[in-house]
């Protein structure tokens, strides 16, 4: 019985030596740390402190940031859907523009046995018919060019006067002008007068060279002089030919030649927008070539079909953005997912105006009100359908109110794209506004973030150093009642001994 208090005694006496110690480095290590816990498991009390604050903190703010988390989340997904629309709708609007031409939805279009001679294009006062066109020779632009002129030769002031159809047009020619900046002076004027200027040199000199952006034969160009006697070698007289000693012409402007069906005609132009009402003819070469205006029943249904397949292009983008979908597992249970923009006001408002604009009524083009004229119908999806033989029988009756339905004015691509351009438009556009919406409740909850984590690490350290202080207690009151049983022992050795 002895031996065994003894030992008792002496175990004691050195964990209570050991504890007090180290309790002492814990506390002063947790009173060092602010919002983290630095002490997993009291000394004193053998509990794991960081363990239970962990689990207090997360009891108090977990429902908050989990909330936030939520919010984080679906605002974050929500502004990558809005993006993924921006660009379906730009699309849809470029798909719109192309398509949006004079002649894409025209009811006529032409055909030429050879378009190596001309080519022809049609608007809407057109009518079918062939036309024979035999082209003699083509318009050309008058070009004339000065006498050599030495290199290095300057000029003393004056000016020129450059002549072409009745008009007239003034150079000023400073002292010691060049060559070059005679032409570069004629160049700064080209986009009223129409003649441009160019200086070509070859081993025997240079010469100013004037081209006429306009064709036929009153595009000859001529050049007179006035103030210093050095500026006479840049005369030209557009009437006669060109030569080294005097400048003229090098090309003669021409009148377009031409018969149509057997009708002789000239032209100052090689397009004849005014020989057939509604049809332009482009000449491209002399020779011989039919050209006939009829149905445009394979164009029509081609972009036809192209408005269609933009439009489902686009509905099906939004059906994936506010689509709804069930999934059933392996165990039987069921569970859905939806959308970033499932109930998104602004998105299902779209859809609505979209399905009620492309159905809506045209006005100004003839018989043809509505897509369901021409074929069209809409699925219980949302996407358009094209039935081809409903439509190549529609186009048979009412092809040239095609055009005007889908590309007047007021026509459907036009009522379209306004549509669209309220939610694309930068700044101001409904998508704009949406985004804006977004980005201002994300920094909403970054701010709710960042005071969390501060109320997060407060309740962390107020718990961790009210953990540490009860272990601390703990800690001496072991250390006390070690210190007891040592006494006890100690007594009672020595009762035993006397």
């Amino acid at each position: 019985m002895t031996t065994i208090s003894s030992t008792s005694s002496t175990s004691s006496t050195t964990s209570s030596s050991s504890t007090s110690s180290t309790t002492s480095n814990s506390a002063s290590s947790a009173s060092a740390t602010s919002g983290a816990i630095k002490s997993s498991t009291g000394l004193g009390s053998g509990i794991n402190i960081g363990s239970i604050v962990e689990v207090l903190v997360n009891a108090q703010t977990a429902g908050k940031q989990q909330q936030i988390t939520t919010l984080q989340n679906s605002a974050q997904n929500r502004l990558t859907a809005v993006g993924t629309l921006t660009s379906a709708l730009n699309d849809f609007q470029l798909a719109v523009a192309n398509l949006n031409t004079t002649t894409s939805f025209a009811g006529l279009t032409t055909t030429s046995s050879t378009p190596a001679t001309a080519t022809a294009t049609v608007d809407a006062t057109a009518v079918a018919g062939t036309y024979a066109l035999d082209v003699s020779n083509l318009a050309t632009a008058s070009k004339v060019g000065t006498q050599y002129i030495s290199s290095g030769t300057t000029f003393g002031s004056g000016s020129l006067t450059l002549s072409q159809n009745g008009k007239s047009y003034n150079i000023s020619v400073s002292d010691g002008a060049s060559l070059s900046n005679i032409r570069d002076s004629i160049n700064k004027q080209s986009a009223t007068s129409g003649i441009s200027a160019n200086v070509v040199t070859d081993s025997t000199g240079s010469r100013l060279v004037l081209s006429s952006t306009t064709t036929g034969a009153n595009s000859t160009i001529g050049v007179s002089t006035t103030g210093s006697s050095s500026l006479a070698s840049l005369a030209i007289d557009g009437t006669k030919a060109y030569s080294t000693s005097g400048g003229g012409y090098l090309v003669q402007g021409t009148d377009a030649k031409y018969t149509l069906d057997g009708l002789s005609m000239t032209s100052s132009s090689n397009t004849l927008d005014t020989a057939v009402t509604g049809v332009t003819f482009t000449l491209a070469a002399p020779g011989k070539t039919d050209v006939t205006v009829g149905a445009n029943t394979s164009g029509l249904q081609t972009n036809i079909q192209t408005f269609v397949d933009a439009y489902n292009t686009l509905v099906n983008t939004i059906g994936t953005l506010t689509k709804v979908s069930t999934t059933t597992g392996e165990d039987g249970a069921s569970s859905t997912s939806s959308g970033a923009l499932t109930s998104d006001a602004m998105t299902r408002t779209l859809m609505r105006s979209l399905q009620s604009t492309v159905f809506g009524t045209s006005a100004g083009s003839g018989n043809l009100k509505n897509l369901t004229q021409l074929g069209i119908s809409m699925t219980n999806s949302g996407n358009l359908t094209l039935n081809s033989s409903a439509l190549s029988t529609a186009l048979a009756t009412n092809a040239s109110d095609v055009q005007n339905f889908f590309s007047a004015k007021s026509g459907l691509l036009n009522n379209m794209n306004k549509l669209v351009n309220t939610y694309t438009q930068s700044g101001t556009g409904l998508i704009a506004q949406e985004k804006s919406t977004i980005q201002t409740n994300l920094t909403d909850l970054k701010t709710q973030q960042t005071t969390l984590t501060a109320r997060q690490a407060k309740l962390t350290d107020i718990l961790t150093a009210k953990y540490n202080a009860m272990d601390s207690l703990v800690a001496k009151l072991n250390s006390t009642s070690s210190s007891v049983l040592t006494t006890l022992n100690v007594l009672n050795k020595n009762s035993s001994s006397s």
